[in-house]
């Protein structure tokens, strides 16, 4: 005879072991990709040729212009996902139950359909999207050293790495989505096995390519290529096993979950977040592209430096997954008052760590630097604004934060609105910066990028915290 539960869903861990928890294997993992940057650029740094570092950062902005542009398909995974999660639990604790325990298998599979739909869904789309990239391949190489004003040396240099490294493209975005996929369930273990393998693949064959086959940037590009598609091969067996699936039922759809309402949902939430990503893509394209009009110099010495800013974003990033994991969740229950904790919490362990992070790259830069290129004139340059770098952590963090916490709620107009708003400020006063104070503007720019999303995002929260209704800031 069934009986009726009365049990309440468990309540959202909030403590700071729960959000570290979250964090560090997320730390682990999103070193990885910027790990194998890192050894791509202090390969060719290497090379005794600033016009290959310069083409180098060249590439590498330009593929983050476009592959990052797409990055929505990890937020709106990790966003939706954890939203499901929370939900789905909820719900799954109400349920009348029987002696033999079907309707709480049941509900797991129901669980276990929906949020593979999610990530269905977002790798068709990252499939569609990557085929187009690279069928245009051609003309957006072209273009697009032309916009960053690429000189010729340099501009050879990033060519013959591009060539090569838009065969990925199509990996890269799936990588996206497994990440966002995994976060927004919490299983942040698997994110590292998965970005660990990528990188230490990744670093394996460029060092085969470049020094056993003599192959240069090709080797480099080679390496890269290879290891995301080996990625996305252990991203889907770890799929299969985290849902404990057949082969035939993960590639299997369900048509309850690929409604017209819920497709058009994906894509809304997507639509924000893509306009959100491009506007800021385009500040660091921006950002190159003042360092390219100054010479192949300051290039190559800010392809180095901006490292920093990437391998601590990364880092910092993991804290923000805990944020938007736990405030999804919250979200999904609409439990505001843990949300709120959850806010509050967060955000101390997130400047903590920029803090360390700081420390740590003060401590570690004399030696960062000269392991990272043997060019003289670049080495000294780097030297000369190393300080600007060294406080990067300290300067982002809360922008990282406040990301995690509205990819969260999924406020996909929120995130939108706030970009454009960003828009609408950065660009004049960058451009007025390096006017002004030419490299050192450069550098006052990426801090000043940074601070203003610390600003806009903290007003729009700050706004629904004084009114307690948080609900206005999730769509309708």
């Amino acid at each position: 005879m069934a009986t009726t539960s009365t049990a309440a869903p468990q309540p959202i861990d909030t403590r700071y072991r729960r959000i570290i928890s979250i964090a560090v294997p997320v730390m682990l993992a999103n070193l990885a990709m910027p790990l194998q940057s890192l050894i791509d650029t202090a390969v060719v740094g290497n090379m005794n040729a600033a016009a290959n570092l310069a083409g180098m950062g060249l590439a590498i902005q330009l593929l983050s212009l476009l592959l990052v542009s797409f990055n929505f398909l990890q937020y709106a995974s990790s966003g939706l996902s954890a939203q499901a999660l929370g939900q789905l639990s909820a719900s799954t604790a109400d349920e009348d139950t029987t002696d033999n325990g079907s309707s709480n298998r049941s509900g797991s599979e129901q669980m276990a359909s929906a949020l593979l739909s999610i990530l269905q869904r977002a790798l068709v789309l990252a499939f569609i999207i990557g085929a187009l990239l690279l069928l245009a391949k051609p003309w957006l190489i072209e273009y697009g050293l032309q916009a960053l004003s690429a000189n010729p040396a340099s501009g050879v240099a990033a060519q013959t790495y591009l060539d090569v490294r838009f065969w990925g493209v199509i990996a890269e975005l799936m990588n996206f989505a497994f990440i966002g996929w995994f976060a927004g369930q919490g299983k942040t273990r698997y994110m590292l096995y998965q970005q660990g393998f990528i990188a230490l693949l990744n670093i394996i064959l460029t060092l085969f390519f470049v020094y056993g086959m003599g192959l240069g940037l090709v080797g480099v590009a080679l390496g890269t290529t290879i290891a995301f598609w080996s990625g996305v091969g252990l991203a889907l067996w770890l799929s299969r096993q985290h849902l404990q699936l057949s082969w035939s039922a993960l590639f299997s759809t369900d048509a309850e979950y690929f409604t017209r309402s819920k497709m058009l949902r994906l894509f809304s939430l997507n639509k924000d977040i893509f306009i959100r990503t491009l506007i800021l893509t385009l500040s660091f394209a921006w950002v190159t592209r003042l360092s390219a009009q100054s010479g192949d110099l300051v290039l190559a010495a800010n392809a180095i430096l901006l490292q920093v800013l990437s391998i601590s974003a990364f880092a910092l990033d993991g804290v923000a997954v805990s944020a938007e994991t736990l405030a999804g969740q919250a979200a999904g229950r609409r439990d505001w008052r843990r949300f709120a904790i959850i806010v509050k919490r967060t955000g101390i362990v997130s400047y903590a760590l920029a803090l360390l992070l700081s420390l740590l790259w003060f401590l570690a830069m004399p030696t960062y630097l000269q392991t990272m290129t043997n060019i003289e004139p670049v080495l000294t340059l780097t030297r000369q604004y190393q300080n600007y770098a060294i406080l990067l952590p300290l300067i982002g963090v809360g922008a990282y934060w406040l990301d995690g916490i509205f990819f969260g709620l999924t406020a996909g107009s929120v995130i939108r609105n706030a970009a454009l708003l960003l828009a609408v400020v950065f660009f004049p006063i960058s451009w007025l910066l390096y006017e002004r104070y030419d490299m050192t503007g450069i550098w006052l720019s990426v801090w000043c990028l940074l601070a203003l999303r610390l600003v806009i995002l903290g007003a729009f929260l700050y706004r629904a915290y004084l009114t307690g209704n948080y609900d206005k800031l999730q769509p309708q």
